[in-house]
């Protein structure tokens, strides 16, 4: 018997939408556990805050042969003002952070640009929180971001407005600039 070893399979199509379902919502706060309790340690056993009741919650869903399958990433958008935007809880399951490009498809399908480098889910997901806000009447986008996550986000056009500690971690509040970001043609 001849045993080869096959790298693993790592899909490159993905849908970036507002979660609705039960399954979707519940793959949204199981991967924000994951990530900012068990990885990161932030919180103890839950990450959930005031923001949640009134937020809208997005998620990078793998596409299987055409068919959702499993929850790769997660943003949480909610409007504190009326058309201030903010995001937050932004996070990317382990297995998928070193995704380098999507296929051609993820694009034309999500109505936005096509990433390549590392990140490219983290940047598809803030395109479609930044988008879906400016569908809703955003005039205003900001993101309280990790330190180590700000020149990312400068990448993507987002300008630093300060620093600041929360949670005992370096953070820098940062606004997006809108110019990059046009309006999802739906919201969904």
């Amino acid at each position: 018997m001849i045993l080869e070893h096959f790298p693993t399979y790592s899909p490159h199509d993905f849908v970036f939408k507002i979660a609705k379902s039960p399954a979707d919502l519940a793959g949204f706060f199981a991967l924000r556990r994951e990530i900012f309790c068990h990885e990161q340690q932030i919180f103890t056993s839950d990450d959930c805050d005031l923001f949640d009741t009134t937020m809208i919650p997005i998620v990078c869903k793998t596409l299987i042969a055409g068919m959702e399958d499993s929850v790769a990433g997660v943003v949480r958008i909610d409007q504190r003002k009326p058309g201030v935007w903010h995001g937050s809880r932004l996070g990317v399951a382990t297995d998928y952070r070193r995704i380098r490009h999507f296929s051609p498809s993820v694009a034309i399908r999500n109505h936005q640009p096509c990433y390549h480098g590392l990140g490219a889910l983290g940047a598809g997901l803030i395109h479609k929180a930044v988008s879906t806000a400016r569908a809703l009447g955003c005039h205003e986008f900001h993101a309280t971001v990790q330190h180590q996550n700000a020149r990312f986000f400068q990448r993507l056009h987002w300008q630093p407005l300060e620093e600041i500690s929360l949670h005992g971690i370096p953070h820098v509040r940062m606004r997006a600039d809108l110019d990059h970001y046009p309006p999802a043609a739906q919201v969904a």
